[in-house]
């Protein structure tokens, strides 16, 4: 396995955990939390953990950083993007897993540099992911919207 595909996993791990927590805390519940056990649960508390326990002597922490970053930066427009290439399932419907992975892909796929991280690896990498973390039908749902997001912004790389 990949330094990159680790990297991934931690990111997609940390989305979900702070996905997890304002999905069924308020922010002043999480604050309250916060008080009472002395837990931080802000995003980056959140990844410095995760990079602490998952990725201690990987060497990507600035990929990691800049991934995880930017996808909070672009959540909104992530999520609508979601909801726009597969209408059937609102984003609070998409599991926790296969919503975070989306917007892992979807953000590599939209606004990642191509040099970089062709589409095509992207795709790849969010497939794995979800096939290592979602449920049965996980990679099929993920390789179907970002497949649809791929086609739709023209299928740069698709030769390469």
């Amino acid at each position: 396995m990949g330094s990159r595909h680790i990297a991934r996993s931690i990111v997609m791990q940390t989305l979900f955990e702070w996905d997890f927590y304002h999905s069924f805390f308020s922010v002043p519940e999480l604050e309250g939390f916060a008080q009472k056990l002395g837990h931080d649960f802000s995003p980056d508390n959140i990844l410095a953990k995760n990079m602490k326990e998952l990725a201690d002597g990987l060497n990507k922490e600035e990929f990691i950083n800049a991934l995880f970053h930017g996808i909070l930066a672009k959540q909104g427009e992530l999520d609508a993007v979601i909801e726009k290439a597969a209408p059937r399932w609102p984003i609070k419907q998409v599991t926790l897993i296969d919503r975070n992975v989306l917007r892992l892909g979807l953000y590599e796929l939209l606004f990642g540099n191509y040099e970089e991280v062709p589409p095509k690896v992207a795709i790849n990498e969010s497939i794995e992911l979800a096939k290592n973390f979602g449920g049965m039908s996980s990679g099929k749902f993920i390789n179907g919207v970002l497949g649809t997001v791929y086609k739709e912004i023209g299928e740069p790389m698709k030769d390469a």
